[in-house]
C-alpha cells in the first residue's frame, strides 16, 4: 500500500511539471505576436473604444520595424473599435470631455472647439464603417445625393424638412439645394447676392476677382456646393453642435467643409483669405466681447472683402432685432465697413480698401487697432483678439491685395511671397516640379483608377501649393495642410485661390471617419519623428481619414517607407501597392521612395452589402 502511493505521489508531481511545461511553451511562443481580434473581451466602462485589450505603447510600431531582422512577425491585423465609434472624432469628442470634467464656457462654444486626447489615451484601432455601408457615389451626382446608410442620421431632414435642405428617399438622403433662408435654392439666392452687388451679368465669381469664400454655419454646405460651377472656392464651416453630422453630410457630398467655431481661437486660416465672407441665419451672436467674432471676420477678409449677411436683423423690425441691428451698425461703422447693399432678407458689407479710415477715427475708438507685434496669420491656438488687424505698407499704397483674377491667379506669383523670403523663380520652379510628381503619380496608378476614382483630396504638408495646382484640372477639390512649423506658407495657397488649414500633425485632424478619397503624405512622417510624435497614431488617423477603396501616398526618405510598408496588412491597406525610386528634383533634400497603396473595403463590410 505504501509503494503505491508514492508511485501515485510521483505521477502527480510529474503531470503538474509536464503541464507547467506545456503553459510555458504557449506562453511564450505567442508572446511576440499582436493579439487576434476574437481572442479578448469587450470594454464596456467607456474609457477605451478599443473592443480588444490592445493598446500598444508609444513607439511600439517603431521598435517593432527597427527589430524587424530580429523579430520577423509582423501584426497580422489591427484591432478594430467598437461599432459605437463609427463616426469618432477624437479631439471633438464631447464622451472625452464628460470624462475630463473641463470646466469649459458653453457660452463661449468652447465644448465645441478642439480637446484632443492624451497620448496614452489615443484610440490605438481601427475606426469601423458603419453597418451596410457602400462606396460612396461618385462626384457630381453626390452633390444631390449620398446614401443613408453611410450617415445613418435622417434628424436634420425632418427638423429642416420645409427648408429643402434634405429629404430622405428609400436608400438615400437626397439634398434639394435649399437653406434656411433660400428655400427656392442657393442657385437663385447666389445669383440675388450677384445682384445687389450689381456685378456683370450678376455672376458671383465678378470675372475671377471673388475666388475664396468663408460660409460660416453652412449647415450642409448647399450655398458651396453651388458656387462650385462659378469656380468659387468655399470653405464651408461648421461646429459638430446640436445639427450633428451637416460637415459629415457635406464632405460625403464632396463639397470642401471642415469643421470649425467661431469661439475662443482664431480659425485655423491665414489673414486675408477671403474676398467674400457669408452667414445665412448662422445664430452667431455677433456683438459678444465687443465684437470679437466680427473682428475675427475682419482679419480673414482682403481689402475690399464682403460680408453677406441674411438674418432678420437684416429686415425684421420688431425692438428687439432693432437693437440688434442698430448696435451691430454702429459696430461695424467704427471698424469702417459700410452698407453696400440691402434687399429683401440681406444685407452686405463691405471692408475699406486701406488704412485711411482707421487713422481718420476719434482717439481711443473702439476696438482699437492692433500692436505692431501682433501676427494676423499666426491661427494655430491663437486667442481672437479683440482688435482691428490694420493693412501692411504694402497692401495700404495699392488699395487691395493685388492679385490676379481666377485662373490666372493660381500660377501667378503672388505678392505675399516677399513676406515668407520665396523668390517668383522658386515659386515657379515649384510648380514645374510638382506637375512632373503628379504626371509619374496618377502615371503609377493609371491601371487601378477611373476619371471619377478621386473628388476629397488632402495634401498633408502643402508647402506652396504646387501639389494642388498640379491636379486642378481634374475633378477635384483639395484640403491644403499647413503643418504648424510651416503655417506662414498658407497664405501663399490662399493667394492662388486654394484652401486649407493650419494643423498639427501630432494631433487628431479635425474631420469625420472616412472622408477622403486620397491622402498625400510629403515627408509627413519625417517632419513627426523628429518632433518626437508617435507614427504609429499618424498611421491609424489616417486610416480614419480615409475611405474605403481610397488611395494613400506617401513620399519620403526609404527609412519611413520601410516602416510604413510593413504596416500595410495590417491597416489593411494592401488592396493595391506601388514603390518606387523618384527622380532627383530641387525639393528632394535627400533620397525618396514613393508609396502609393489602396485601402480596401473590409470583407466583413463588403459581406453586408
Amino acid at each position: 500500500m505504501k509503494q503505491r502511493s508514492e508511485l501515485v505521489k510521483y505521477v502527480l508531481i510529474g503531470l503538474i511539471v509536464f503541464l507547467g511545461l506545456i503553459c510555458l511553451y504557449y506562453g511564450s511562443s505567442i508572446a511576440p505576436g499582436l493579439p487576434r481580434a476574437d481572442d479578448v473581451v469587450a470594454i464596456d466602462d467607456g474609457t477605451d473604444p478599443v473592443i480588444r485589450d490592445f493598446v500598444p505603447k508609444h513607439g511600439y510600431f517603431d521598435e517593432l520595424s527597427e527589430d524587424l531582422e530580429h523579430n520577423p512577425e509582423v501584426p497580422k491585423s489591427i484591432p478594430i473599435c467598437d461599432a459605437r465609434y463609427s463616426e469618432l472624432i477624437p479631439c471633438l469628442d464631447r464622451n472625452l470631455l464628460y470624462q475630463f470634467k473641463l470646466k469649459l464656457n458653453l457660452t463661449l462654444m468652447e465644448h465645441y472647439e478642439r480637446h484632443c486626447p492624451s497620448p496614452e489615451r489615443r484610440y490605438n484601432c481601427l475606426i469601423p464603417p458603419p453597418t451596410g455601408y457602400k462606396i460612396p457615389i461618385k462626384w457630381p451626382a453626390s452633390r444631390d445625393e449620398v446614401w443613408k446608410a453611410n450617415i445613418p442620421h435622417t434628424q436634420l431632414a425632418h427638423e429642416k424638412s420645409d427648408q429643402n435642405w434634405m429629404v430622405v428617399t428609400g436608400d438615400k438622403i437626397r439634398f434639394p439645394g435649399g437653406g434656411t433662408h433660400f428655400h427656392d435654392g442657393a442657385d437663385k439666392y447666389i445669383t440675388a447676392i450677384a445682384g445687389m452687388l450689381k456685378f456683370p451679368g450678376d455672376k458671383l465669381n465678378n470675372g475671377g476677382k471673388i475666388r475664396n469664400v468663408l460660409d460660416v454655419g453652412c449647415g450642409v454646405a448647399s450655398f458651396g456646393a453651388y458656387l462650385l460651377p462659378l469656380d468659387i472656392l468655399a470653405m464651408s464651416l461648421a461646429p459638430n453642435d446640436v445639427h450633428e453630422n451637416q460637415i459629415q453630410f457635406a464632405l460625403e457630398r464632396g463639397i470642401p467643409s471642415t469643421l470649425g467655431v467661431l469661439g475662443t481661437k482664431r480659425l485655423p486660416f491665414p489673414s486675408r483669405s477671403f474676398e467674400l465672407a457669408h452667414c445665412s441665419r448662422c445664430r452667431i451672436d455677433w456683438l459678444q466681447r465687443g465684437g470679437i467674432l466680427l473682428l475675427e471676420l475682419d482679419r480673414l477678409l482682403r481689402p475690399g472683402g464682403y460680408f453677406v449677411y441674411s438674418s432678420p436683423e437684416a429686415y425684421a423690425h420688431d425692438a428687439e432685432n432693432r437693437r440688434i441691428w442698430n448696435a451691430m451698425y454702429d459696430l461695424l461703422r467704427r471698424m469702417c465697413w459700410r452698407v453696400v447693399s440691402r434687399r429683401d432678407q440681406t444685407v452686405i458689407w463691405a471692408k475699406p480698401l486701406s488704412n485711411s479710415c482707421y487713422l481718420k477715427r476719434n482717439s481711443g475708438t473702439l476696438p482699437p487697432l492692433c500692436l505692431s507685434d501682433d501676427d494676423p496669420d499666426a491661427s494655430w491656438n491663437v486667442l481672437m483678439k479683440t482688435c482691428i488687424t490694420p493693412y501692411s505698407a504694402k497692401m495700404h499704397r495699392e488699395k487691395g491685395s493685388a492679385l490676379e483674377p481666377w485662373p490666372n491667379r493660381l500660377t501667378a506669383a503672388p505678392p505675399r511671397l516677399e513676406e515668407i523670403n520665396v523668390g517668383s523663380e522658386e515659386f515657379l520652379e515649384d510648380t514645374s516640379i510638382w506637375h512632373y510628381r503628379v504626371d509619374e503619380y496618377w502615371k503609377q496608378m493609371k491601371s487601378v483608377i477611373q476619371k471619377d476614382s478621386f473628388r476629397n483630396i488632402m495634401d498633408m504638408n502643402s508647402n506652396l501649393g504646387g501639389f494642388a495646382a498640379a491636379i486642378n484640372d481634374k475633378d477635384v477639390w483639395v484640403m491644403n495642410v499647413a503643418p504648424v512649423n510651416s503655417s506662414s506658407r498658407l497664405k501663399i495657397i490662399y493667394d492662388r485661390g486654394l484652401i486649407g488649414t493650419v494643423h498639427d500633425w501630432c494631433e487628431s485632424f479635425s474631420t469625420y471617419p472616412r472622408t477622403y478619397d486620397l491622402l498625400h503624405a510629403w515627408k509627413v512622417f519625417s517632419e513627426i519623428e523628429h518632433r518626437g510624435c508617435s507614427a504609429e497614431d499618424l498611421l491609424i488617423e489616417m486610416d480614419r481619414m480615409l475611405r474605403p477603396e481610397g488611395f494613400v501616398i506617401v513620399r519620403d526618405k526609404p527609412s519611413v517607407i520601410n516602416r510604413v510598408r510593413i504596416f500595410l496588412t495590417a491597416l489593411r491597406w494592401d488592396g493595391w501597392l506601388s514603390e518606387v525610386e523618384p527622380r532627383i528634383d530641387a525639393l528632394s533634400s535627400n533620397e525618396e521612395r514613393v508609396l502609393i497603396a489602396r485601402k480596401k473595403l473590409w470583407e466583413e463590410v463588403a459581406q453586408k452589402m
